[in-house]
């Protein structure tokens, strides 16, 4: 369920967002967005651009969270469980049993089913 409290602070611009700003999100989703949460209430977005912004956003947030486990400065967070729960409200329930070897556990792009 998406946090209403979130949701004012959940994108950068008051407008439409330009397609500079969409490919943007796609390099680094956190540069345009405050939120996952942001992702998902954009008017201006595809469901399957959503999909891949958010799973941009969750390999990236993975990647963080193993240097934070394996030593490197920083502070934990709650946003890649957030990308998670996004990416369910947008496809359905994520199969997370099938999950790739590494570290990272990327959410296998077979585990976001496009059609909800």
């Amino acid at each position: 369920m998406i946090d209403e409290t979130n949701l004012m602070f959940a994108r950068k611009w008051e407008v439409t967002m330009t397609p500079e700003q969409f490919e943007r999100a796609l390099l680094d989703p956190q540069a345009i967005f405050n939120a996952p949460e942001g992702v998902l209430t954009e008017p201006s977005l595809t469901k399957e651009q959503k999909i891949e912004i958010l799973r941009r956003w969750e390999y990236n947030a993975a990647e963080e969270a193993v240097a934070l486990e394996e030593g490197m400065p920083g502070e934990e967070s709650d946003i890649l469980q957030r990308v998670l729960i996004a990416l369910g409200e947008l496809t359905g329930p994520l199969d997370l049993e099938h999950t790739s070897p590494s570290k990272q556990h990327g959410v296998p792009r077979a585990a976001v089913k496009k059609g909800r």
